[in-house]
């Protein structure tokens, strides 16, 4: 079987100020890496609009009300120091979810093996009833809750490789042991989260690594607590929170990863998903802000799901 690449066709619809990290020009610059010849025998599909009142599976029952009354009839408005609202950012919310719930059907009916959803605004850091760090809606936390909710998944396990530590996928699952969040991130680095002594309900595993390492120190996170902790857990499903700002060019963090780390990963992500949920596996862009970075990093993802 092969790939699937979910684009989401209006990523332009949500909006942030000029200079900011988290723009339109991410996805463009990942949409042209995929463009490549090699890359020809993705499975492509544009994202639906998906209901954002799914929102509610995974956050508070007045989140959307945060998010409705922050948002401005036009122009930008201010969540936070860094998080910001524009008129249509709900529709591109609503299509970063429709991605992740089309991917997630089409792997679980096996009509592909895996899939990769080139989206934004990222979600990883939006907590039960808080919007933060560029992210609105936790949209793999959603995905989480489809799979229990309308495909019977008893166990779902979330790979976080942003450089950032996802507080908002911890905070939402860190009492439930259906879910396990694991997180391998910088520390110290925004948002200041992601202890390794916090373990939840022995469903969460973070992996912490300083500033300046590079693939030694990434291997022996996944190989010595990741990897192992996976296995242990046995999920019928495999999803990626897929950030590309570990790589040493980030503007925004201080790990010193390059392409190939990101294609090791992902081929060790893929061995577990092939062991534990006959290779069921469900990536979603996060974070990445330099353009190149993002890039390379994404294709090296990509290729390796297609080598599944």
């Amino acid at each position: 079987m092969a790939t699937l690449l979910v684009s989401q066709p209006n990523f332009t619809d949500h909006l942030t100020p000029p200079g900011h990290p988290e723009r339109t020009e991410r996805i463009r610059a990942v949409e042209a890496a995929l463009a490549a010849p090699a890359f020809g025998a993705l499975v492509r599909r544009d994202a639906p609009y998906g209901d954002v009142g799914l929102a509610e599976l995974v956050h508070g029952p007045r989140y959307l009300d945060i998010l409705r009354r922050a948002r401005p009839a036009e122009g930008i408005g201010r969540i936070d120091e860094d998080t910001f609202i524009s008129a249509q950012s709900l529709d591109a919310v609503s299509t970063a979810l429709g991605a992740g719930l089309l991917a997630l059907e089409a792997v679980v009916l096996g009509e592909v093996t895996n899939a990769f959803c080139a989206v934004r605004p990222p979600g990883h850091h939006a907590e039960h009833d808080r919007p933060m760090g560029f992210c609105l809606v936790n949209s793999i936390a959603v995905v989480a809750r489809e799979a229990q909710r309308k495909f019977g998944a008893e166990r779902v396990a979330i790979v976080d490789f942003d450089v950032h530590h996802g507080n908002g996928t911890e905070d939402i699952f860190k009492d439930d042991p259906s879910v396990m969040y694991c997180s391998s991130h910088q520390m110290p680095l925004y948002p200041g989260t992601g202890d390794p002594d916090f373990t939840g309900v022995g469903n969460i595993v973070n992996a912490a690594l300083p500033p300046g390492s590079s693939t030694d120190a990434m291997q022996g996170a996944y190989e010595q607590r990741i990897l192992p902790a996976l296995r242990a857990f046995q999920p019928n499903l495999l999803l990626i929170s897929a950030g590309f700002d570990a790589d040493s060019r980030d503007p925004l963090a201080g790990l010193n990863w390059h392409p190939a780390d990101f294609s090791w990963l992902t081929a060790r992500l893929v061995e577990i998903a092939a062991e534990c949920c006959d290779g069921r596996l469900v990536s979603m862009l996060e974070g990445g802000y330099d353009r190149n970075g993002l890039a390379e990093g994404a294709a090296a993802h990509v290729a390796a799901l297609m080598r599944a």
